[in-house]
């Protein structure tokens, strides 16, 4: 296998620039730039020179021998000092070395999951993490990197094997007289397995859009202060304002950290019967966002009769408060009155969503369980018509073991291999 190296920090001018070294030659290639390598996991300064004897720079050396590395591998990171001109003559001087090559996208993070180092959950938690914008986020991402998913993967898997040997020992002794009917234990280690799997699917709905950012929309008739509001909120004119209704064609979106969450705020169209063909179709699009949005905030003037009824968790506002009389629940993105309450709305109605977040954070992850968890339906089904159906229902939980091994990434992941290393950088 070839050693492997890269930038592992960020492109452009810094304090410190890391180089990551990895693979069989990591050690002798480092030694060749440096000298004496320091002993593993202790950090020592060393001059950095190339083949000819020149300087080009004193940095900080820290080895890590295999397999107790990231990559499984052993490693070498070299802490330069952050010019581009120096890393880039570093990087040039590797490039020259026998069987050392530059690391493609996500590949340090590759070989540690080909190393069993990481499992593929905790890969792609590693990536959430890297790409984490809020607290909520980066919070979540932790408890997946860990490997959290995992470990209750594994508490899962082996109470179904432990379902599927009882199930084998009496297929085997099918001829012989069995002196315990093992069905009582069996049906209640797939009901508890399923009931666990069921809470995990339900949150990882949430969990995605926790990944993604929460939606909320504003929504009313033209003219009843949405873009005003949105203004407000994103504290910037994000949006056109004016007294002309149907001003909005389009949604309008503002992404923001609101209180440690990753929050869009959408201001759509105006919704209303219309003849202009431009701002029918707004209105279509605000209608369908409005509906997928995770809450709506509906701006209410009197008279108004909307094509989209409030649900039962959104927040309705009386449109423009500040300029009438008393009215129930007045809001105004003019002057403020209310915003701060209902933001504070917003953030309570999301955190209680959030309690449905357990670990399982992917579509991915998402289809795996649901797959374990018809298939262990399947066999609870088939196991209350006894011995007979015993190998049908061993067939279930084989079928359900498989599918938490593929949420690991132990088998059948070569073709989702390459979609989730090409978003990493080339120092990871």
């Amino acid at each position: 296998m070839h050693t492997i190296f890269a930038l592992a920090t960020a492109q452009g001018k810094a304090g410190v620039a890391v180089i990551r070294i990895s693979g069989p030659q990591a050690f002798a290639a480092a030694s060749i730039l440096a000298g004496e390598m320091p002993e593993p996991r202790k950090t020592g300064i060393r001059k950095l020179r190339d083949r000819a004897g020149a300087l080009i720079d004193e940095a900080m050396v820290i080895c890590f021998s295999g397999p107790a590395s990231f990559t499984g591998e052993d490693v070498v990171e070299l802490h330069l000092h952050g010019s581009p001109a120096i890393v880039r003559r570093v990087l040039d001087e590797l490039l020259s070395y026998d069987d050392l090559r530059f690391a493609e996208p996500g590949e340090f993070t590759r070989r540690a999951l080909e190393n069993e180092r990481l499992d593929l959950a905790q890969v792609e938690g590693l990536s959430d993490l890297i790409e984490a914008e809020t607290e909520a986020q980066r919070q979540q991402a932790v408890r997946v990197f860990s490997g959290g998913l995992g470990e209750q993967a594994e508490i899962w898997r082996s109470q179904i094997i432990r379902a599927a040997a009882l199930l084998e020992a009496t297929i085997d002794f099918a001829d012989e007289e069995v002196p315990e009917d093992v069905t009582p234990e069996v049906k209640d280690l797939l009901a508890r397995v399923r009931q666990d799997l069921s809470k995990e699917i339900e949150g990882a709905e949430v969990a995605e859009r926790l990944h993604l950012g929460f939606e909320v929309a504003i929504v009313g008739a033209p003219n009843a202060g949405k873009s005003t509001l949105l203004n407000y909120i994103a504290k910037r004119d994000a949006a056109i304002t004016s007294d002309i209704a149907g001003t909005t064609r389009d949604v309008i979106e503002v992404r923001m950290d609101l209180k440690g969450l990753p929050v869009t705020f959408l201001d759509t169209a105006g919704l209303r019967e219309t003849e202009d063909q431009i701002e029918g179709i707004g209105v279509q699009r605000a209608i369908k966002r409005a509906q997928d949005a995770d809450l709506r905030i509906f701006l209410m003037q009197e008279g108004d009769h909307l094509p989209l009824e409030p649900r039962d968790a959104d927040l309705v506002y009386s449109a423009k408060g500040d300029l009438r009389d008393v009215q129930p629940n007045p809001i105004s993105g003019l002057s403020g009155l209310g915003v701060s309450e209902m933001l504070d709305s917003v953030v309570s109605f999301l955190l209680d969503r959030m309690q449905k977040v357990n670990l399982a954070s992917k579509e991915r992850h998402r289809k795996a369980l649901s797959v374990a968890s018809d298939a262990l339906a399947n066999a609870e089904e088939q196991v209350l018509y006894g011995a007979e159906r015993y190998e049908l229902v061993a067939e279930e939980i084989r079928t359900a073991a498989r599918s938490l091994d593929m949420l690991l990434g132990r088998i059948d992941v070569e073709v989702i291999l390459d979609e989730i290393f090409s978003s990493f950088c080339l120092g990871k």
